[in-house]
């Protein structure tokens, strides 16, 4: 299977991972803290899948970039999370940052 797509599961499997911890309320619902192990097991089976073909810095920058844009703006559209404008600005250096590092050349290892 081709590596970025393995990678797009990998990062929505993190976030949801994410908003199910958030969703938890530290541990003490069961079906959102059985969704967050879920969640966190399978990013990390996937990554582990990835970095067989893709570099590992390339793959750790959009893998953590990417899922903290989405887990921010997750965070702020169902949980209610304060967010400012410069978040908002942060965020967009966030992926200006991924695709400057994927302009840059990705080549495999």
């Amino acid at each position: 299977m081709n590596p970025w797509l393995l990678l797009a599961f990998a990062i929505g499997a993190e976030v949801i991972g994410s908003a199910s911890l958030r969703a938890s309320d530290g541990f003490t619902r069961l079906l959102p803290s059985v969704v967050m192990a879920l969640g966190y097991a399978a990013a990390f089976y996937l990554m582990s899948q990835i970095l067989k073909t893709l570099p590992l810095g390339v793959t750790y920058v959009v893998w953590s970039g990417v899922g903290t844009a989405l887990t921010a703006v997750i965070g702020w559209t169902f949980f209610r999370d304060a967010f400012h404008w410069p978040a908002l600005g942060g965020i967009a250096l966030i992926i200006l940052g991924v695709v400057v590092l994927n302009l840059g050349g990705s080549g495999n290892h």
